[in-house]
């Protein structure tokens, strides 16, 4: 089977990146890709949940998967590091090619470890030296065939020395008889996950697909790269990234922390729609008004979502006063639905996609240019601009420019007198008579001078 690079396939053969903290494995991963997507640091054990991509190697499509490194001494962070290592022997165990990462020069006790651990794997194990750009060390590398590797293959994966005759290799090794065309139909609805650390951002992406992906732990920042996922729900196909917690840019002093952040707030360029976790417990933040903040910026859909509402009191009301409460205090996101969930035990989160479903028809809605203008005239009329010498302005007509993001364009003698209170009306009145009740909506204003003096 030919395969063309502007197509997307299913049934993906699936490529595990492997080995000890450290040894260039993320760096390997974003060099195979050609674009940096995990994150890079000299600090070991970056990586932590496996970070999964579709690309192309050698003009064949595969998965490729970065995973989190393998660790002897696993005592600190309360058990994290059992968890990094447990996932990473999962993602092992669905591999079609492991690419097992050395580092040139002496065998540590981790790396026999780990060699040892996957003998059972040999039939579909790929052994590389990193770290040999130059020849730098290469004759102390080939010692390492005693091992019992048949084939090894010395690379740098920062300069990217010899990584052609890898990516020739992998593709060799690879069966691709399974692959098919993905024809596509209706693309999925992209689902950010942001919040605080410690909101349960992870236990709800696990929850909504229904698998462990995600790390769990109560040690903020455990998450660091974005993770994906897809479920499905009421025949809609939905892609959720989880994302590192956000804290105030003063609380960041780390730069792995730092790069995690970024990378969340990428996120919103990639999702339909933000879904902001809220801890119930905890209520709303001025660190969560910055999050929505950025997303109504790029015109994304938001739901606020009051995670582990489980653990609030059973009284009577209680949703109604945490909702006007919240309204008082943010009343810039009085659009935005608010919906009260549980990651735990998955109360509310038929309630949650539901919405995010209408969300997203709206994001995707369309209006024509004469149904627009008809309802301008009506809003004109109901609230007509100022007419004093300094604030008079026309305005002339209004076009739909965009969906998801929503953006119009209005076409006003003088855009410099429109106040910001018009414009919010002007707002308003798209959001309740056009089918936009729930989205933020951008509008321009252009100059349009028809009339000498207006």
């Amino acid at each position: 089977m030919e395969f063309d690079l502007g197509l997307k396939y299913r049934n993906l053969p699936v490529v595990v990146l492997a080995g000890r903290p450290n040894v260039g494995k993320s760096t390997l991963f974003n060099r195979l890709l050609h674009k940096r997507r995990a994150i890079t640091d000299p600090t070991p054990g970056v990586t932590r949940d496996p970070v999964a991509m579709d690309t192309f190697i050698a003009g064949k499509p595969l998965c490729l998967v970065d995973t989190g490194g393998f660790k002897l001494d696993r005592e600190g962070d309360e058990g994290l590091d059992d968890l990094v290592v447990a996932r990473t022997l999962q993602t092992l165990e669905k591999a079609d090619l492991i690419i097992l990462i050395l580092e040139a020069g002496a065998l540590t006790r981790e790396d026999e470890e780990f060699i040892e651990f996957l003998r059972p794997y040999r039939n579909r194990l790929l052994a590389v030296v990193n770290k040999t750009e130059g020849g730098r060390l290469e004759n102390e590398a080939w010692n390492l065939l005693a091992c019992g590797f048949e084939k090894m293959w010395m690379i740098s994966a920062e300069h990217g020395d010899n990584v052609g005759l890898l990516e020739n290799a992998i593709a060799e090794r690879m069966d691709f008889s399974k692959v098919e065309i993905d024809e596509g139909g209706d693309r999925p609805i992209r689902i950010a996950l942001l919040g605080k650390p410690n909101t349960g951002k992870s236990t709800l992406s696990n929850r909504l697909t229904q698998s462990d992906a995600s790390l769990v732990s109560e040690i903020p920042g455990t998450t660091r790269d974005v993770v994906e996922g897809v479920f499905f729900y009421k025949n809609r196909t939905f892609q959720v990234l989880d994302t590192a917690g956000i804290r105030r840019k003063s609380k960041v002093t780390e730069n792995i922390e730092y790069y995690s952040v970024n990378r969340a707030i990428k996120a919103i360029d990639d999702a339909d729609i933000v879904f902001l976790l809220i801890d119930a417990q905890e209520g709303l933040s001025e660190q969560d008004k910055k999050i929505a903040g950025l997303a109504h910026e790029q015109g994304r859909g938001i739901i606020l979502v009051l995670n582990k509402w489980d653990t609030m009191p059973k009284v009577k009301n209680t949703f109604q006063a945490v909702s006007d409460h919240i309204h008082f205090s943010f009343g810039k996101m009085e659009y935005a639905p608010i919906v009260p969930v549980s990651g735990i035990d998955g109360s509310g989160i038929e309630k949650l996609l539901d919405a995010s479903i209408r969300m997203y028809a709206q994001l995707e809605t369309q209006t024509e240019t004469a149904a627009l203008n008809h309802a301008l005239k009506g809003w004109l009329a109901e609230y007509p601009p100022p007419i004093g010498p300094r604030t008079r302005f026309k305005i002339r007509y209004a076009v739909q420019t965009s969906a998801n993001p929503v953006k119009f364009i209005f076409f006003v003698s003088r855009p410099q007198a429109v106040s910001e209170a018009y414009l919010s009306y002007l707002k308003n009145k798209i959001r309740k008579t056009l089918g936009f009740s729930q989205i933020p909506v951008a509008i321009e204003l252009r100059s349009s001078r028809k009339e000498r003096g207006t």
